[in-house]
């Protein structure tokens, strides 16, 4: 028992220091290292240096004093937006907008990879990947133009209702008719684009399961429960953590582009109330305190969300 001990201590011992295996590390993968450096300047860069003027959100921010010798409010500008008649609406409307986006849009790739999977034929396979892949490489600029044109009251869209009898409808102006547009748009632009990493990730899974499934007699669908999306269920929880994490996050662009002052009360978002407030009425404080309230609930919801994930199912970011 003695000899054990003393072996365990020696071999704690003779352990390398960090540096050492970093050394030892470098020289084995130095190129690999000097591939690493611009991906981390991008971060350092784009990412961290830009979180110096956060504490704007906290100063009546003005360019005549700069960030530093602006004054101090605290927490005045949060308390104001709290207590203002736009939080609940735009807290409302994000949530609305980003949790139907994730409802529709985050299964659809899963299926689509699913059932491109089952083809057979590569030269059909190959003309379904690449139709599919296409809309996600049109400029949101004319997605939203197509949408427009589309959904006009001389559009496509009205000219299919008008020829089943019914009447035209004016969907920019109707409130409750953006979300459907966004978030269908949104799916259909996206989709195709989402199947790679699961089309990925299908590869990976062992034929010889699927042999040994067909000689006991289950059929395709026995398959896909019990083979297929078990073998890419660890890509798909990772996958879903990472974009629950984006919850609050709905982009900008493509609501700027879209809405108007009539549909405010179910389009404007925290994105775009950012933008007003920060670029048309430079309030720029203000703007940052949303931001910031922003990104610390996204936060909040990614550790959250990785951390059920890592205790219910073993799989998590870190």
């Amino acid at each position: 028992m003695q000899i054990n001990k003393s072996n365990a201590v020696n071999t704690i011992a003779k352990k390398p220091s960090y540096f050492t295996r970093l050394k030892k590390d470098y020289k084995q993968n130095k190129y690999l290292y000097f591939m690493l450096i611009p991906v981390v300047a991008y971060f350092l860069i784009f990412y961290y240096q830009p979180m110096y003027g956060v504490q704007i959100a906290f100063k009546n921010y003005s360019f005549k004093y700069g960030i530093w010798g602006s004054p101090w409010v605290g927490l005045k500008h949060f308390k104001g937006f709290f207590d203002s008649y736009y939080f609940f609406r735009l807290l409302r409307n994000t949530l609305t907008l980003s949790l139907n986006d994730l409802v529709w849009g985050f299964p659809a790739p899963i299926l689509l990879a699913l059932l491109i999977n089952e083809i057979r034929n590569n030269s059909f396979k190959r003309i379904v990947q690449s139709v599919t892949y296409l809309p996600h490489f049109i400029s949101l600029i004319v997605v939203c133009g197509m949408l427009k044109d589309f959904f006009s009251l001389n559009g496509l869209v009205n000219n299919i209702i008008q020829q089943f009898g019914g009447e035209p409808i004016q969907f920019f102006i109707k409130a409750d008719m953006f979300m459907p547009i966004y978030v269908g748009s949104n799916v259909w632009q996206q989709l195709g684009w989402g199947t790679i990493i699961y089309l990925s990730a299908l590869t990976g899974i062992d034929p010889e399961l699927y042999e040994a499934a067909r000689m006991d007699g289950a059929n395709k669908f026995r398959q896909i429960i019990n083979i297929t999306l078990p073998g890419i269920m660890s890509t798909i929880i990772i996958l879903f953590i990472l974009r629950t994490g984006k919850i609050l996050t709905v982009g900008s662009e493509k609501v700027l582009l879209l809405y108007n002052p009539t549909i405010y009360e179910k389009a404007d978002v925290i994105s775009t109330f950012v933008y007003r407030k920060g670029l048309e009425e430079s309030n720029y404080s203000y703007a940052a305190t949303v931001g910031l309230f922003n990104s610390v609930i996204n936060f909040i919801l990614l550790i959250a969300v990785n951390n059920l994930s890592k205790k219910y199912t073993e799989n998590s970011l870190w």
